[in-house]
């Protein structure tokens, strides 16, 4: 069974989560057999943000979550953390993230993770298009007292 570095299954994890509920059933219509650890289950978290990215901390807001953790016949367990109320995505964000931990994992990259990486790749990259068309270049010109 491969290990996967931490690295690696932050992104896994951050791919499914992002993903939109309807693609990811559509990509990974049935669930192998597994066992509930903990059932999708939903809550809060406070979103912290910071001034230009580098200043003081401070609390945003709530956000609604829900979480799930399961584990495969095989051992390994998986968790899942969503946006919004979602149990069936959490549920099976969780399984994909445990059959990511096993010798399935190259398979499901293939089928799963990699098209939604794309696909949210290529939503990021319309948007940046788009906010692209709305920049505005600003000049000084010089002034004659400005010398």
């Amino acid at each position: 069974m491969p290990s996967p570095d931490a690295e690696a299954r932050r992104a896994w994890i951050a791919t499914l989560a992002k993903a939109p509920p309807a693609r990811l059933a559509e990509l990974m219509p049935e669930l192998p057999p597994h066992d509930v650890l903990r059932s999708p289950e939903i809550g809060a978290v406070m979103v912290r943000g910071r001034t230009g990215g580098t200043g003081a901390a401070f609390n945003l807001g709530e956000m609604t979550v829900t979480r799930c953790s399961v584990r495969l016949p095989a051992g390994p367990v998986g968790h899942a953390w969503v946006q919004g109320r979602d149990k069936a995505h959490a549920r099976r964000a969780a399984v994909i993230d445990a059959l990511m931990q096993t010798d399935a994992a190259q398979d499901l990259t293939a089928r799963v993770i990699a098209p939604l990486q794309a696909e949210a790749a290529a939503h990021r990259a319309a948007r940046a298009e788009k906010a692209a068309g709305t920049k505005v270049e600003f000049f000084t010109m010089v002034r004659g007292e400005d010398k």
